[in-house]
Order: C-alpha cells, then structure tokens, then sequence
C-alpha cells in the first residue's frame, strides 16, 4: 500500500507513532471541563465533536483551554484505554495542557502542522511524531 504524505515539516512534542481515523476541529477543547476521562467522549454540546470518541482517534484541533489540571485528563484517559493514538496541533506553538498532557500520557503529539493539510475527519491517517509527518493511504484534499 502506497503511503501519501499529507503534511511534512511538523514539530514533535511527544516522540512515536499514532493511527487511526482523524477527528478533525477547528475549536479548542477544555480537557477537564468538556471530556469524560472514562469513556473518551466530548460532552459538551455546543462544541462541534459533542459525542464523540477520542479512542483511538487522531485528534486534529488547535489547542486546549482551560486549566492546566486538564492534562491530567489525558492521563487518565490513556489509563482507561480510551485516549487518543495521536495528536496534531494546527497552532504554530503547542499549548502547555495538550503537551504536558501527551508527555505524561505517552500520546504521540506534533503541532506546526502546515496550513492547508486537508486533512478531514474520518480519513485514516498516521502522525509519525519522530519524522514529523503525517502520512495517508487515502486520497485527501491536499499534500504539503
């Protein structure tokens, strides 16, 4: 299977290799307010992935808000088997939760992800954090 390289250029924050299908947002998550850590789901409703699953899942989102105590969200979301397997940043600069978050959590994590990648949700993708790429085997909308 031919891999396409959907974005290239990307900054590791936290070292490894994540798959899974995206779950692509524009808007920021408040880890500890909107997130159950049992279950992985976003429980707020007015944000636009309300009821979604996070395991498994590449997340593709901005940044966190909110306390920084939400990292600890992320832990506790990988102790119950229902984190993320990757996280894209698509901020110049990670924030502090979401990196502390995947540190403690051993989620792979890259931000600097170029304008442009295309990438949308439910495409399976791969985050390889150490190359600081994301690859796909699916045909996207762009490649950078």
């Amino acid at each position: 299977m031919m891999m396409i390289i959907v974005a290239k250029g990307c900054r590791k924050i936290v070292g490894g290799r994540g798959s899974g299908k995206a779950l692509v947002t524009a808007q920021p998550i408040n880890f500890l307010a909107m997130v159950d850590p049992k279950t992985g789901v976003i429980t707020d409703k007015k944000h636009e992935l309300a009821g979604k699953s996070l395991k498994g899942r590449v997340l593709v989102y901005p940044n966190a808000v909110g306390s920084s105590v939400g990292a600890y969200v992320f832990y506790s979301l990988a102790r119950n088997g229902v984190a993320p397997s990757a996280i894209a940043c698509t901020t110049k600069a990670a924030d502090i939760t979401t990196a502390s978050g995947c540190a403690i959590a051993n989620i792979p994590m890259v931000d600097m992800l170029p304008a442009g990648a295309g990438i949308k949700s439910g495409v399976s993708v791969t985050v390889d954090a150490d190359a600081g790429t994301i690859t796909t085997a699916e045909k996207t909308a762009a490649t950078v």
